[in-house]
């Protein structure tokens, strides 16, 4: 039975996640969904009576991902001076929400539907050092295969500008650069090319849809008007050039993966960032046994790696994690990592 307190409660975790990480305003509607919300509205209803983990569902990110998108076409003013942090009292915050979810009860209804797809152009910097790790490991040319990878944006890391600290990575005329606050030692400026991306996602986002590259932009805390940005220049670059990404399941995709023949001289690397957990345990058991079983064939002309950005819910940090075979097989923790990518700070920092 669903518990209508667990419901609410999630709304105030996320709203800690989103003062950990510098978002005041989203963190504000957070709490103010947490108190007002009722059962008035068929969306509501549906929030309160939850009947998942709503944490692990990130049930809170789906309904502030519905209001940011009227915020952004305009269609509820009031709403928009809570997101531009004009309208910060409490009282009021909570009054302006319940009036909106009783006017746009069936615009928001459907966000409710499915996980969000919080594909962050930042992340790819927390990939990019663990890859550069693999490549100081077992040699500069990479294979990468992304699992969870929702729009695609980090398909796009051959072909973004990297600055890490003062390590540079990537094409110099590059229309985005990622380049977090860099806390610890810079990453070493080694040799790396990356041969091929491709990437699996069970509901891929096709940007060529301006009605779905909206979508992804509500997704987008309003606190960072930055990633906005280099959102619309990341869709621009998978428009001019398409990245090779195909519907399908995460499981079913990388154990067909791990099985195509393997080119000597290149290290083939499972990444992915913040999917994880909506896998499910199933899932991520064939995950996990497909890599062991490659793992077993992995030699020093054929290498395999995971590189992974995943959250450790204690901290409300995301973390970097490191293994390779052969001689690698053990996970290390490389960085500490903010949730949207901007800053890292390495372990040894």
């Amino acid at each position: 039975m669903a518990d209508e307190q667990n419901n609410r409660g999630a709304f105030l975790i996320q709203e800690h996640f989103c003062a950990v990480m510098g978002a005041p305003v989203t963190a504000r509607i957070c709490a103010a969904l947490a108190e007002c919300l009722n059962r008035d509205t068929r969306t509501g209803r549906h929030v309160l009576d939850w009947p998942g983990e709503p944490t692990a569902d990130a049930l809170p990110l789906r309904l502030v991902g519905g209001l940011h998108a009227l915020d952004l076409a305009g269609r509820a003013p009031a709403l928009s001076q809570v997101f531009a942090g004009t309208i910060t009292e409490s009282g009021a915050v909570q009054q302006i929400l319940r009036d909106t979810l009783a006017a746009h009860d069936d615009a928001l209804y459907p966000w409710l539907g499915g996980p969000p797809q919080t594909n962050e152009t930042g992340r790819s910097a927390a990939l990019m050092t663990g890859l550069i790790e693999v490549a100081r490991r077992h040699g500069p040319t990479l294979e990468l295969l992304e699992i969870g990878s929702s729009a695609g944006l980090n398909l796009l890391i051959d072909r973004f500008r990297f600055d890490l600290g003062g390590t540079l990575f990537g094409p110099a005329d590059s229309p985005v650069t990622i380049a977090p606050e860099w806390r610890g030692a810079a990453p070493a400026q080694i040799p790396l090319e990356i041969a091929s991306v491709r990437g699996v996602e069970i509901q891929p986002i096709d940007l060529g849809d301006p009605v779905a590259a909206d979508r992804l932009r509500a997704y987008v805390w309003a606190d960072n008007p930055e990633r906005l940005d280099r959102l619309s220049r990341a869709v621009a670059m998978i428009a001019a050039k398409p990245v090779d990404l195909t519907r399908g399941d995460a499981a079913d995709w990388i154990e067909a993966r791990l099985a195509d023949p393997q080119p000597a001289g290149v290290t083939r690397v499972l990444m992915h960032s913040v999917v994880w957990q909506y896998l499910g345990a199933e899932r991520q058991a064939r995950i996990e046994a497909a890599m062991a079983a490659a793992a077993e064939r992995a030699t020093p002309e054929r290498p395999l790696a995971w590189v992974r950005m995943e959250p450790n819910r204690a901290t409300a940090k995301q973390q970097v994690w490191v293994q390779s075979w052969p001689g690698h097989g053990k996970p290390a923790m490389l960085a500490n990592v903010q949730a949207h990518g901007a800053w890292v700070e390495t372990a040894t920092a």
